[in-house]
């Protein structure tokens, strides 16, 4: 139930924040898009959890792979419906056209972040089921999911943008992004919700760097080898 109860505030906040800022401005706001995204955030959740519970672990281990996997094949098969795409929702091994002369600076900086976290934050003793799990399974899940379908949901609900940086940033870089942080930062547990700011800026923030990767090459490639390298990091030095 307290898992019911936190994706409930979860989807709330996307839905009060999503609403007013696209009634600000009507005409750039189709609020079917704004559903599917809360939809889709369900959707993830649910296999995440194994709908909460309810699927047995048949996968087994100390991590939950078998979480990963549910939430990723149905990532996976929500892209490859026409209404989503594979390429348009990133699904892609090729680069737009010299989009890698400006990506590589980028991705060394974001794994300078989190060379600076884990030296900041060194890992304690870890085994081989970790480290695998972490070079894989965030990566590939995470990102199809909030780089992928929900970015491509949240930019259609929203359709105004801005140039910045050399990229066309919308509110659904930015929803997507804070989605992102409330997974690892937000919850209900004890009758209450919590908010844990420190996890929301060390996962927020960072993801905008992943965004910016996504929308200058269009493919989440460089993003899931990042967000592998960035998660494992701490477990390797």
């Amino acid at each position: 139930m307290d898992g019911l109860i936190g994706l409930g505030g979860t989807v709330v906040i996307l839905l009060v924040l999503g609403g007013a800022i696209g009634f600000a401005d009507r005409r750039a706001f189709a609020p079917r898009w704004l559903l599917v995204a809360g939809l889709l955030v369900a959707v993830n959740d649910a296999c995440l959890t194994r709908a909460y519970g309810v699927v047995p672990d048949l996968v087994g281990g100390d991590w939950n792979w078998q979480g990963k996997l549910l939430a990723l094949a149905a990532s996976l098969g929500i892209a490859a419906l026409p209404t989503f795409g594979w390429r348009r929702s990133g699904l892609r091994f090729s680069q737009d056209a010299g989009s890698l002369k400006a990506a590589v600076p980028v991705a060394a900086l974001y794994c300078a972040f989190f060379l600076a976290v884990a030296l900041a934050f060194p890992g304690g003793k870890v085994d081989a089921e970790e480290i695998a799990f972490q070079l894989t399974m965030p990566g590939f899940e995470e990102e199809v999911f909030y780089r992928g379908i929900l970015l491509l949901a949240l930019d259609r609900a929203f359709t105004g943008r801005l140039r910045l940086f050399g990229v066309e940033w919308g509110w659904g870089a930015v929803l997507s992004c804070m989605l992102f942080g409330m997974a690892h930062a937000f919850g209900f547990s004890g009758g209450h919700f919590s908010f844990d700011a420190m996890t929301m800026a060390l996962t927020a923030l960072p993801s905008f760097i992943a965004v910016w990767l996504r929308l200058r090459t269009g493919s989440i490639v460089l993003p899931v080898l990042l967000h592998n390298f960035g998660n494992s990091l701490s477990l390797l030095i």
